[in-house]
C-alpha cells in the first residue's frame, strides 16, 4: 500500500510543540502511533476526561477524534498551498469507558481535493469498539481562505 502522507507525521514533533498547551494537552492527548494510511492517539480514562457519572464524556471522545482526523489531514495536504478546515464531525457511542485509555486510530474515507472525510475508531484498554466517529475537512486553497476571511 502507497503511503497517504504528503509529510509523515512526526510523533514527538507533535506531542511537544503542536499539541502542547491546546485543549488536547489539558485532556492527556498523546499521538502514539503512525503508518502508511493511519495515525492513532490515546487519552486517559480519567478525571481530565470524565462526566459526572464516572466515564469518559462525549465531548472529550469527540476532541480527540477531531484532534486525529485534522492531525492526519494536516499532513496530507500540501501545506505551502492549503489549510484544512474542520465543517462536521458525528460521533456515535456505543459503550462507556470508565478507567483505563482510550486509543483512537483514523482512517481516510476519502481525500479529494475540496474535501476529506476521516473514520475514527475509539477503543478501550481491552481493545472493545466505545466510539466511531466521522470528521468531514474543507481544503482550502491559501489565496482563497484570504480572500474570503
Amino acid at each position: 500500500m502507497a503511503s497517504i502522507w504528503h509529510t509523515k507525521p512526526d510523533l514527538k514533533y507533535i506531542n511537544q510543540y503542536i499539541l502542547s498547551g491546546t485543549l488536547d494537552s489539558h485532556l492527556g492527548i498523546s499521538m502514539t502511533d503512525v503508518g502508511d494510511n493511519f495515525l492513532s492517539a490515546t487519552m486517559p480514562a480519567d478525571a481530565r476526561t470524565f462526566q459526572p457519572s464516572g466515564i469518559v464524556h462525549g465531548g472529550a471522545n469527540v476532541v480527540l477524534a477531531e484532534t486525529l482526523g485534522s492531525t492526519a489531514a494536516y499532513h496530507v495536504i500540501d501545506r505551502s498551498f492549503q489549510h484544512c478546515r474542520g465543517q462536521d464531525i458525528s460521533a456515535t457511542h456505543l459503550r462507556p469507558v470508565s478507567g483505563g485509555v482510550v486509543t483512537g486510530t483514523t482512517r481516510p474515507i476519502h481525500l479529494g481535493r475540496r474535501s476529506h472525510v476521516w473514520e475514527i475508531e475509539l477503543r478501550n484498554s481491552a481493545g472493545k469498539l466505545t466510539c466511531v466517529a466521522r470528521l468531514i475537512l474543507a481544503i482550502i486553497d491559501i489565496n482563497r481562505d484570504k480572500i474570503h476571511d
